[in-house]
């Protein structure tokens, strides 16, 4: 009997280990490092070295956006982008949607974690005669820093040109979150 009991005990416990699942991270605070303020320095196989800022603010249901800006000398602007950053629960990942001012909508893609880093598959000048696609990676994402490296397609993905840019970012400003931008009562 108390081996029926201690082979029942043993399926039990087997049962529960097989159907437990690990910790799952929320995926909805996949861009939590990006928050706040950042400066870069930036080598592309187009461009040359460069340098810029970087800010990102969450809003209050949990859109992320965020304004990449690549400086002169003189520290004035070069080029702007602004980029929203939606958690897709359907879809398992972030969709992303850029837009350059004066020229509207530029990039489309989306964005998931692997590991611990986020990889983006980003479609860039969508509105352009030679529109590019882009494999981004963040990695060795610290509290104060973090590194990108993208792989470039000019050909639709067929072939890729590897370490077409990269970045090294460092933090100069805490994470920052924007309180709802319209009032949450109506009136009767």
């Amino acid at each position: 009997m108390k081996h029926r009991i201690s082979i029942c005990i043993a399926f039990f416990l087997l049962a529960l280990s097989v159907s437990a699942e690990p910790p799952k991270s929320d995926p909805q605070h996949d861009f939590d490092y990006l928050l706040g303020d950042w400066e870069f320095t930036a080598v592309s196989k187009q461009w040359g070295t460069f340098r810029g800022t970087w800010s990102a603010v969450q809003l209050e249901e949990g859109q992320i956006v965020d304004e990449y800006r690549v400086v002169g000398d003189d520290d004035s602007t070069i080029y702007v982008t602004t980029t929203l950053r939606n958690y897709n629960e359907r879809a398992g990942r972030w969709d992303l949607v850029g837009a350059d001012a004066g020229r509207g909508l530029q990039d489309v893609g989306w964005a998931k974690r692997m590991g611990d880093e986020i990889h983006i598959e980003q479609k860039f000048g969508v509105t352009s005669d030679h529109p590019s696609l882009w494999r981004i990676r963040y990695y060795e994402i610290g509290r104060d820093r973090f590194l990108w490296s993208a792989d470039r397609s000019l050909d639709g993905g067929k072939t890729w040109e590897k370490d077409h840019q990269k970045i090294e970012a460092r933090r100069i400003g805490p994470a920052r979150h924007l309180p709802a931008l319209s009032s949450k009562t109506l009136s009767k």
